[in-house]
């Protein structure tokens, strides 16, 4: 990873390093990272989201990876920040972009019951609560909100695994 650019932007101008629709897909991503919406991702809930997609991992290892990601080394990151990481993994691990399109497409089917491609509230909710992450109905129509990007009150997958791996 020496050879790669270290990107320790604070500005938008990290924003300009994605298309329009691959930097509205990663705020889409980073919304859903953030699970109390206040514009910053915890140790706590990077956590809950890989052991959701079926990563354990230790919690000082995570910790590890979010102070990696601030620019401040806090153990907190912005959006910029994540922003900043993704553009250096695509950077540094290109070849790795298969098998991440690969393993986030195969965790997120596990939401789709009944596999046509979409997951709907009544899925989402059900998939939540066979992992043990039940959501209150306020929180479904917030999730199914940031996710559903073209606005059918489904989420479609494809794109959101697109989105994490371009």
């Amino acid at each position: 990873m020496e050879n790669v650019p270290i990107l320790r932007r604070r500005s938008s101008s990290v924003k300009k390093e994605f298309s329009e629709k691959e930097l509205e897909e990663l705020k889409t991503a980073f919304q859903l990272l953030d699970r109390n919406r206040d514009g910053r991702v915890t140790a706590g809930e990077l956590k809950i989201m890989l052991n959701n997609l079926g990563i354990e991992i230790k919690e000082e290892k995570v910790e590890e990876i979010i102070r990696t990601m601030s620019h401040s080394g806090s153990e907190l990151i912005d959006e910029n920040d994540f922003l900043t990481f993704v553009k250096q993994m695509q950077l540094a691990l290109p070849e790795v972009a298969d098998d991440v399109t690969r393993d986030l497409g195969a965790a997120f089917r596990v939401f789709d019951l009944d596999g046509d491609g979409f997951i709907t509230r009544e899925e989402l909710k059900t998939a939540m609560e066979m992992i043990g992450e039940p959501l209150t109905e306020t929180q479904l129509t917030n999730l199914i909100r940031t996710a559903d990007l073209d606005h059918d009150n489904r989420i479609n997958y494809e794109e959101f695994v697109k989105l994490l791996s371009s």
